[in-house]
């Protein structure tokens, strides 16, 4: 049975300033930061925010925002896999973009990669 076919889930969207996270549905629809007003960014299903006052937490979530990738682990369907990596500290970023910029390699798909080494 498909995960998301049969119930319609809400999905997660942060505002990496105030470091606010919250669920809304997935309509489309811009939605803005409770405390800043600001527009909140798209950030998955499988999105799990790191606390408030962990810095190198929320320097990754940003660069994996800024990225284009999302914390999305599923097909369309909601069956096909678990949710790739996703970098969690600022040092797991930087080693990721010194070796992209090393090797070639896009900054996404390096922030992607479980293994950095291996590209």
């Amino acid at each position: 049975m498909c995960r998301y076919a049969e119930t319609i889930y809400k999905v997660h969207y942060v505002c990496v300033p105030c470091r606010k996270s919250h669920k809304y549905a997935w309509d489309g629809a811009e939605h803005l930061c409770p405390s800043c007003r600001g527009r909140m960014v798209f950030a998955g299903h499988d999105f799990a925010a790191p606390r408030r006052l962990d810095d190198s937490g929320w320097k990754a979530v940003a660069a994996v925002l800024g990225a284009g990738l999302r914390y999305e682990g599923f097909e369309t369907c909601g069956c096909g896999r678990a949710p790739g990596y996703r970098p969690r500290t600022a040092a797991e970023v930087r080693t990721r973009r010194r070796l992209a910029q090393r090797s070639g390699v896009s900054e996404a798909d390096a922030l992607a990669a479980p293994d950095p080494y291996v590209l």
